[in-house]
């Protein structure tokens, strides 16, 4: 009969079993990651299907644990996590991110990519890639960008179609420059906040207003507190994989490129489920009294345009071209 002794360590973050069968040791890795969607948001269903990849193209090797709202931290602490090595992997959006490497500020100009498709042509390419590795020098390794979908506009005021409808809404936006200067040159009233304190202000009515994907709104539960949606797809929300540079550098090279293969095919799972949920839960949203507005995006685009000329300089023309999408 064979002996098994079990040793169980921690190097950087990573937590290892070690298996002792006989004479040979064999090593299980776990990676912890972290995002703060609700478990029902395809963030976690997309992190449980790479988890089930990684595990099968490791043959075990490798073991994945999801968390979900917020457990390990909102994306700043998140992000600083990686850069600690105290935490494995996240899924953020670029909003924060843009404190870390200003390249990324490019992904949150208003209208800056008009479809899906023009989205995913622009991260997955070449100027997509080059981006994730500005990271790099900040101890932070970009593996794909998945996707939150587009962003909208709700409230519990009023219907909100044109830009001068939210002259003086108090609305909830991510710490994020642009976003904040979009709101303003519409004569809204931006108010940054961390999305675990979110549903809270909208409850108490700190804030009227926010702005997210329609899978957010959703499955976070904002109908129960936003009597109104207007569609106006005003950000294209990308959501960059990240791992710790320092957590990275302790995985032997073929499990390097099982998680690389594991995330990009986990995000093209990822994003069907937000196109899946964007088509299919506007209806439920009426069905649960939500009042759905369309919206000229021509108009609205033209209303935040002013944005591109404020922050031309600090993010380059050549670049800005380089990514809208024509």
């Amino acid at each position: 009969m064979l002996k098994r002794a079990a040793m169980i360590f921690t190097v950087v973050g990573v937590t290892v079993l070690s298996v002792a069968v006989g004479n040979t040791l064999a090593k299980t890795t776990t990676l912890k990651v972290g995002h703060v969607l609700a478990p029902t948001h395809p963030y976690q269903l997309g992190l449980e299907k790479f988890s089930q990849l990684v595990d099968e193209k490791t043959g075990g090797a490798v073991k994945v644990d999801v968390f979900h709202s917020s457990q390990l931290g909102n994306e700043r602490e998140m992000i600083e996590g990686l850069q600690l090595g105290t935490l494995d992997m996240t899924v953020v959006s670029t909003a924060p991110l843009s404190g870390f490497s200003s390249q990324f500020l490019v992904f949150d100009l208003p209208y800056i990519f008009k479809t899906p498709k023009g989205a995913h042509s622009t991260v997955d390419g070449p100027v997509g890639e080059e981006i994730l590795k500005t990271l790099e020098k900040k101890g932070i390794i970009g593996l794909a960008y998945w996707e939150n979908g587009f962003r909208h506009v709700s409230n519990s005021r009023q219907e909100l179609k044109q830009p001068s409808d939210a002259q003086g809404l108090k609305i909830r936006t991510m710490e994020n420059k642009i976003h904040m200067a979009s709101f303003k040159v519409i004569d809204a009233d931006p108010t940054p906040m961390a999305f675990g304190e979110l549903f809270t202000a909208l409850q108490q009515k700190t804030v009227d207003a926010q702005e997210n994907p329609v899978p957010v709104f959703y499955t976070s539960n904002f109908f129960e507190v936003q009597e109104y949606l207007s569609l106006t797809g005003h950000f294209y929300a990308a959501s960059p994989f990240l791992v710790s540079k320092a957590v990275w550098k302790k995985l032997p090279a073929e499990h390097q490129q099982a998680i690389r293969e594991a995330a990009e095919q986990a995000r093209d799972f990822e994003r069907d489920l937000i196109a899946k949920m964007d088509k299919e839960l506007v209806a439920d949203l009426v069905s649960k009294g939500v009042t759905v507005s369309e919206v000229d995006k021509n108009e609205w685009a033209e209303a935040m345009s002013p944005v591109y000329k404020e922050y031309e300089k600090k993010i380059g023309k050549e670049t800005i071209e380089e990514v809208r999408e024509k």
